[in-house]
């Protein structure tokens, strides 16, 4: 291990399987790392076993093929498309809080819900299509993210594996294959709908998809194959990371029950009882303080990975190829030294001036999202998303963590909670 003089960050080896990797939380090193304008790091390859479940998409990607996807998710989650996906997401919630009027008083496994909530809001806005055609999708990813956490356990050897399958091999592909028949049928319904012309595709996401996959002009043009990866690719991380940003949101709220009063007075104070609105949601400071507390705490990823290129070099180190770069984003969110003493605790009001007030105009320490090109694009998506449902959540109910639930966060494809977040609901209001 090499500590930097600067601080109490470092960078060290440590084993990862039969190979090496490079551990890293000093902040100077993180941003020249994702800022990479020589391209030497990277992202770092997926298991097949991985890549059955999220594609070989946006995320993936790299060089032209990146540059080409990267332009089609910026365009369907720019501000004005997020800003006409609000009345859907707002309706998706409205259906939220109608099934949880028999829950007053009662304790309700809102990780569960949360589940359920995004997985219908990704569907409506980016696919223009409604849970229940989606709903094979989620639940065959499920089952495919069980079984690969299983698989990763297995002690056989990579050479047998590649050439007898045994019968978990053999049902992660059954799976793999149903998740894209399913994203074909949707495909393929939509092309129906508007007879092949390309103009009715529409403006969604899908719809961007068909376009490009239509276009004539080689360096636009995307493949059947290229639709698929994007679909599992946003099918899973849209839903999943806003999913269990909120569950772990309203599991602080829960127990901070002065925060949970502070942010409604906010919403109370900017909608009062109507329906929240685009203006109003970007207004909501204290919200967002108390979202950005909660990623600091619980962020989706707690490291991002990057394998390096022949002549790679960081800081005053030369790099040899194919090392597995692995970038500690809870070890720096939790970092007394950037935070302050209290890193350990909930407290949003850190975040009172912004993220360049909270990490002292260091960017590089707060990384829920990554950062510089390869920085989230779903992530202005994820925000709106949980604070209109906070927002709704807040007008309605007032809720305390129930005696039943156990703390366990898990690391799986984000931070999770392992055990679900169980509440209970007490009601505010009763005309949803």
């Amino acid at each position: 291990m090499v500590e930097t003089s600067a601080n109490s960050t470092y960078i060290g080896i440590t084993r990862r399987g039969a190979g090496a990797e490079l551990v890293i939380t000093d902040l100077d090193l993180i941003k020249e790392i994702l800022n990479d304008k020589e391209q030497y790091f990277t992202i770092a390859k997926l298991s097949k076993y991985l890549k059955k479940i999220v594609g070989g998409g946006v995320g993936q990607s790299e060089g032209e093929k990146w540059v080409k996807l990267r332009k089609l998710a910026n365009q369907a989650f720019h501000g004005e498309s997020l800003r006409d996906m609000t009345p859907a997401m707002v309706e998706s919630v409205e259906a939220m809080m109608r099934r949880w009027r028999i829950y007053d008083g009662k304790e309700i496994d809102v990780s569960e819900e949360f589940m359920l909530l995004t997985a219908e809001v990704i569907s409506r806005t980016a696919f223009g299509s409604s849970y229940v055609e989606g709903e094979q999708i989620f639940d065959t990813m499920k089952k495919l993210g069980i079984l690969t956490g299983k698989i990763a356990h297995k002690i056989k050897p990579l050479a047998i594996r590649k050439i007898f399958k045994d019968a978990d091999d053999i049902e992660s592909d059954r799976l793999e294959k149903g998740i894209q028949d399913s994203i074909i049928k949707i495909v393929k319904k939509r092309e129906n709908g508007t007879k092949g012309e390309v103009q009715s595709f529409g403006e969604d996401f899908l719809g961007l998809l068909l376009k490009a996959n239509y276009d004539t002009n080689q360096n636009d043009n995307i493949s059947i194959d290229e639709i698929i990866d994007e679909c599992k690719t946003f099918y899973g991380a849209g839903h999943g990371t806003t999913s269990i940003l909120l569950s772990w949101t309203i599991f602080l709220l829960a127990i901070n029950t002065d925060w949970q009063e502070k942010a409604r007075e906010e919403v109370t104070k900017l909608f009062g009882w109507d329906l929240p609105n685009s203006e109003g949601i970007s207004r909501l400071k204290t919200i967002t303080m108390i979202l950005n507390e909660t990623l600091r705490l619980y962020p989706p990823a707690i490291y991002a990975r990057r394998t390096t290129k022949k002549g790679a070099k960081l800081g005053k180190f030369i790099l040899p190829s194919d090392l597995n770069v692995s970038i500690a984003i809870l070890a720096v969110h939790h970092d007394p030294q950037i935070w302050g003493d209290d890193a350990h605790l909930f407290n949003p009001e850190r975040f009172s001036q912004g993220v360049a007030g909270a990490t002292k105009n260091n960017p590089s320490a707060f990384l829920p999202f990554s950062l510089g090109p390869r920085t989230c694009v779903g992530s202005n998506f994820a925000i709106t998303e949980a604070k209109i449902t906070l927002s709704m959540i807040l007008q309605r109910y007032a809720f305390t963590l129930s005696p039943s639930y156990i703390h366990s966060p898990v690391q799986m494809f984000a931070l999770m909670p392992q055990r679900g977040v169980q509440v209970v609901l007490y009601a505010l209001r009763y005309d949803v």
